[in-house]
């Protein structure tokens, strides 16, 4: 008999430890997740926005959800998840992203750095979420997020991120910050191709990079296998050309 996959919130949710006192618990906690995160996925911001998503769908979750006592309060939807495990939690919300999203090789995964808008709390002395995404383009979907502490800085955070992804066969993208030889080998561990960008503050890799594309153009790539690709934006007022070359052997990128 083949297993049904499990690719349902309430699949992936029902195992997440129940913070509450028994005799407090007036919902089901598989309830309250699945409405904060369909309600989320539709826009909601806040615990208020929860309580009303759920409100006007009451009816279509009923389908689903069992809702003993209607939908939940907007303090319950803060109670709880002010006290559930946020590890625990994040766990089971990538294993059920990771369960919809198939990546294909050649898919491209984006990684880069975000500040959550409106995070700052003066009065508090909290400085602004910082957080590191994996972006896949093709999905157009957030596959995960990890949280930059305050005192560190997103090379730190960018190999846990790395880590917890299925990369084998994608192309993954990371800006200046990422242009580590921890990185690159992390990421040709997983099975994943990358781009990584290269400034000039990195003096003698980039050096060595400008001297192997001087020295291919000028022979016209003559006895170097490589691969070229351009486009062509047309914008309102100019078009914008990006040209790519990529040698085989070094595995580098000119833009």
């Amino acid at each position: 008999m083949k297993l049904r996959p499990k690719i349902t919130l309430i699949d992936h949710f029902e195992k997440l430890t129940d913070p509450r006192v028994e005799r407090t618990k007036d919902h089901k906690l598989i309830d309250i997740i699945v409405i904060a995160l369909c309600a989320m996925i539709c826009g909601a911001d806040s615990f208020v926005a929860m309580e009303t998503y759920g409100n006007s769908k009451y009816e279509w979750l009923k389908q689903f959800l069992e809702l003993e006592n209607g939908i939940p309060s907007h303090d319950t939807f803060a109670r709880v998840f002010a006290r559930i495990d946020p590890d625990e939690f994040e766990q089971y919300f990538r294993d059920w992203v990771s369960s919809i999203t198939e990546l294909m090789p050649g898919d491209v995964v984006n990684i880069d750095g975000k500040t959550v808008k409106h995070s700052v709390n003066k009065v508090e002395g909290k400085k602004a979420i910082h957080l590191v995404n994996a972006w896949a383009s093709e999905q157009r979907l957030v596959l995960a997020q990890q949280k930059v502490h305050e005192r560190t800085k997103e090379i730190t955070a960018i190999p846990h991120l790395i880590k917890v992804l299925e990369l084998n066969g994608c192309l993954v993208t990371i800006d200046a910050m990422g242009t580590q030889t921890d990185i690159a080998e992390l990421l040709h561990s997983k099975g994943a191709d990358y781009c990584l960008a290269l400034k000039g503050n990195q003096r003698g890799l980039f050096q060595e990079v400008k001297e192997v594309f001087d020295n291919a153009q000028q022979t016209e790539w003559i006895g170097i296998e490589h691969s070229f690709h351009r486009t062509v934006e047309k914008r309102t007022a100019r078009a914008e050309v990006s040209s790519a070359y990529r040698t085989e052997q070094e595995r580098l990128w000119s833009h």
